[in-house]
């Protein structure tokens, strides 16, 4: 397999496509099946590419994305931290306490956290009670 950069002549559109080898994408080019999926047109053809260069040695933009992937997870795992110790689990059951919080004026303090759907967090911000969705790693047992 093989991977070109192709653009388009009349849209200007770069995308990837994939052929099973550089003989099949001139045998598709020749019978005009490359085709943009953006504005059909058949104007399509390879642009320049650099060479993907397969090292043994560890690059060092790996180090910088590990790193950046542990301190993004630290503050993830600090936040979650924060939100175990202030607020009530609630479990699968958010939305139902979300409601009842915001309906009840008793109930104005609590503060709650929980899983819900995306349908529920869209008809939880439609009735206008504030949610927010933030990622959540989960523990590591083993």
């Amino acid at each position: 397999m093989i991977r070109y950069k192709l653009i388009c002549k009349d849209c200007d559109l770069n995308f990837d496509s994939w052929f099973a080898s550089s003989i099949e994408y001139e045998k598709l080019r020749k019978k005009n099946f490359l085709i943009c999926y953006n504005c059909n047109s058949q104007k399509v053809e390879k642009t320049l590419m650099s060479p993907q260069l397969i090292s043994r040695k560890k690059k060092s933009t790996n180090n910088l994305d590990e790193l950046k992937f542990n301190s993004i997870s630290k503050t993830i795992k600090n936040y979650q931290k924060f939100i175990k110790d202030n607020f009530k689990y609630v479990g699968d059951n958010f939305a139902y306490e979300a409601r009842s919080i915001h309906y009840n004026e008793k109930k104005k303090k609590k503060a709650i956290y929980g899983s819900a759907s995306k349908k529920d967090i869209k008809e939880l911000k439609e009735e206008g009670i504030d949610t927010q969705i933030i990622p959540w790693i989960r523990d590591k047992d083993n």
